[in-house]
């Protein structure tokens, strides 16, 4: 930081004398520069400093107190908004209105005492402005700091963890149904809620920040087959690693409700080490409250996310409000939403944390290191994540069921020669068919591969009939069609020759009794017409509509 010296530089010899003043100090200098040096010299005794800094008003020692709890320093905007601003005026006004001693705020009374300096300072990413310390001021005061014993917020109380969360794993079975969608090239959006529950932007970000998608949207062949085939420790740390590390995953822009718009840009991965680090420094065997940890978090580094503290040139547009989100006011709605984000999402959902609620199914309140949480920071696999070793159930019908802890890889490439049928707690559903076949055919899978891994993983012998029927379709195709048809049921075979000999007689297809035909798509209203006009009055048409809710 920069020292005494620097701060009284550019200074005219009234506030100099304003300054020495407010010190105690006599200076009968006669011109500035002779001024600036007694001045800086008789500052630096370390006893006068304890004097001043011990007579200072409450108000003004908390805003000291603010900026050595954060290495002497904060953005000059951040501090400003806390503690009050620091006017600008002339020298005739100042001498006129004395601010030295009528200051408006706790940041003007240290600043006409050089307790403060104001300056561009390059401490983080890009320069931004700072409130600062003065470095030789800095060194005698660091021991009233009480930084240490002040965490973010407080602990959570036992209403606040009524009904506890703990995080698991399941973040590993998600992300390999995913994959399988996207090789098969099924909608991802349509695997809600059954087979999906965390949000789709932010499986597929994370699947990206890994490397596992590629830019055309397919999982990566060979680094799939890796993070499928590891241990579920192995492929959770993968996962929390390429998250932690990862400069694209933009939180920010994954908060549902919120619309982004401009050119402007944030930084993600300074963001999160900002808030890991704030999150970190939290004692690490207790439940924390949620939103007292947001409160502290505003009050003392709201800017965690805003280079220079800019509020106003990030274009985010509310969606439930129609407004715009601009200024300090909105840092709820945006950096506040952020950090509940980061905590009740990515962290939870990767195995670092648990949630806790006061209500059953009610909104988070609290969250605590879940007990894989030290692992994963250090770049280890964690400990109690249960093995891949449940097998799989098949019917003669050729319908599948899968466990969770059926092997991920043995889930993903089943997945790709079936039907989807339906995803529950603790299970997923398959069938084969012959256009799920057709579809693996295509991709170059082979039936040969699907039996060899039915019968590895099945929990019983595979049905004799089903392989028969496999190896048949593979050799001559579907042998059997079921068809929607409409049938024209008739009371005498003379009714049907007359109407084969009216304009409709097109929109009759195949007869299978004297007295039944089949009628053709978009036909029925032709045919009930036909009849009209050669003297029979027919009923209405009965339809039925049947839906798979498969894929």
């Amino acid at each position: 930081m920069p020292d005494l010296a620097h701060v009284l530089e550019g200074n005219d010899l009234g506030f100099l004398r304003m300054v020495a003043n407010a010190w105690g100090i006599e200076m009968s200098a006669p011109d500035v520069r002779v001024a600036r040096s007694q001045l800086v010299a008789a500052m630096r005794d370390e006893r006068l400093v304890m004097e001043v800094v011990q007579a200072l008003p409450e108000e003004a020692r908390q805003a000291l107190q603010a900026l050595l709890e954060n290495n002497g320093c904060l953005s000059w905007s951040f501090f400003t908004r806390r503690f009050g601003e620091v006017r600008s005026m002339g020298a005739a006004k100042r001498d006129r209105e004395r601010p030295d001693l009528n200051p408006v705020s706790s940041a003007e009374y240290l600043w006409y005492r050089a307790l403060i300096g104001r300056d561009f300072l390059d401490l983080a990413s890009e320069p931004q402005e700072y409130a600062y310390v003065p470095d030789d001021l800095l060194q005698y005061l660091t021991s009233l700091t009480n930084a240490s014993t002040a965490p973010l917020g407080r602990p959570a109380s036992p209403l606040e963890t009524a009904y506890p969360k703990l995080a698991d794993d399941g973040i590993l079975d998600e992300t390999c149904t995913l994959l399988a969608a996207l090789r098969i090239g099924l909608d991802p959006a349509k695997l809600y809620p059954d087979w999906l529950k965390i949000p789709l932007p932010v499986l597929l970000a994370l699947l990206r920040a890994s490397g596992l998608v590629g830019e055309d949207g397919l999982p990566v062949a060979q680094k799939t087959r890796e993070f499928l085939e590891a241990r579920r420790a192995e492929a959770l740390l993968i996962l929390a690693d390429a998250w932690m590390q990862s400069a694209s995953f933009n939180e920010l822009l994954l908060l549902p409700g919120l619309r982004f718009e401009g050119d402007w840009q944030n930084d993600p991965l300074r963001t999160r080490q900002a808030l890991l680090e704030m999150i970190n420094a939290l004692p690490q065997q207790s439940w924390w409250s949620l939103s007292a940890f947001v409160h502290a978090v505003r009050d003392r580094h709201p800017d965690f996310q805003r280079p220079a503290g800019d509020y106003d040139s990030w274009f985010i547009f509310s969606e439930s409000s129609g407004n715009y989100l601009r200024g300090f006011s909105s840092w709820d709605e945006v950096d506040g939403a952020l950090i509940r984000f980061m905590i009740t999402g990515p962290l939870h959902w990767l195995g670092l944390y648990d949630l806790a609620s006061s209500t059953e199914g009610g909104g988070i309140c609290a969250f605590r290191p879940s007990s894989w949480s030290a692992a994963l920071w250090q770049g280890n696999p964690p400990d109690g994540l249960a093995a891949e070793t449940e097998p799989l159930w098949i019917s003669s019908q050729g319908y599948l069921r899968l466990k969770r802890l059926t092997p991920r890889s043995v889930r993903y490439q089943l997945s790709r020669f079936c039907h989807w049928e339906m995803a529950a707690a603790d299970e997923y559903r398959y069938r084969l068919t012959p256009g799920a076949l057709q579809r693996a055919k295509q991709q170059g899978l082979q039936l040969r591969h699907l039996i060899t891994l039915l019968q590895r993983h099945a929990a019983s012998p595979l049905p004799p009939l089903l392989i028969q029927a496999l190896e048949r379709w593979d050799r001559l195709g579907v042998q059997a069609h079921f068809q929607k048809a409409t049938l024209l049921r008739l009371s005498s075979p003379e009714i049907l020759t007359s109407l084969r000999k009216t304009h409709a007689a097109r929109f009759l297809g195949e007869q299978l009794t004297p007295t039944v035909v089949i009628v053709r798509a978009g036909g029925a209203a032709h045919v009930r017409d036909a009849l009209l006009e050669i003297g029979y009055l027919p009923g209405e048409v009965e339809m039925e509509d049947r839906t798979d809710g498969g894929f």
